[in-house]
């Protein structure tokens, strides 16, 4: 069944990948797409992309006040504590391209210790997106259910520590070694099926 599913939409998922490889390194870009995860959590992804676009065109995204940012954010959850984190997030810009260029791990933990409201699968998350983190493993509930799903995990986690993030992903990496699906490509593959659709 999933290898069906996996057949079905390798070359799509592919396309999709390569997309994010390609991704311009530049600073501004990498900031938008910084600014995307850190509006995911708890909120549709689709939702969180039209919010960052609203925030490109009246150019609010690199130097609006909060006030400025927020009315673009508020049909997001939490949308006053990411409007902070958004214009917070502006002072690393400049340092965005050095950390896409690092190993993932190491990148990962910079953006955990460095970008307020970042967690370990919003920084995952954010790496992927810029080609920089197809081995990371993006831990968000679609995910987790399709783990348990598939019995690579036995329960869904009340709360993600560092620890049990890590115990997770490697679960996870156990998983598409044995199923011969990469992560990358079982993240969006989950996601699609839950979504309807593969997006990022």
């Amino acid at each position: 069944m999933l290898r069906d599913s996996y057949r079905a939409r390798k070359n799509e998922i592919e396309t999709r990948l390569a997309d994010f490889r390609n991704i311009p390194k530049t600073p501004d870009s990498l900031f938008a797409e910084l600014v995307f995860c850190l509006l995911t959590p708890q909120s549709k992804a689709v939702e969180c992309d039209k919010a960052v676009r609203r925030l490109i065109e009246s150019r609010t995204l690199f130097k609006g006040a909060e006030t400025q940012v927020n009315p673009h954010v508020r049909p997001i959850r939490f949308h006053n504590q990411k409007t902070k984190s958004i214009v917070e997030a502006r002072e690393h810009i400049t340092k965005l391209p050095a950390v896409a260029g690092m190993p993932p791990l190491e990148a990962r933990e910079w953006l955990v210790a460095n970008v307020r409201g970042l967690g370990y699968k919003e920084a995952s998350h954010f790496l992927r997106n810029i080609g920089s983190g197809e081995e990371l493993a993006i831990l968000d509930r679609h995910i987790l259910k399709n783990l348990v799903k598939h019995r690579a995990i036995k329960e869904v986690p009340k709360t993600l520590t560092r620890k049990k993030y890590m115990e997770i992903e490697q679960k996870m990496k156990e998983f598409s070694r044995r199923v011969n699906v990469p992560i990358a490509h079982l993240d969006l593959l989950f996601w699609s099926e839950e979504a309807g659709r593969i997006f990022k």
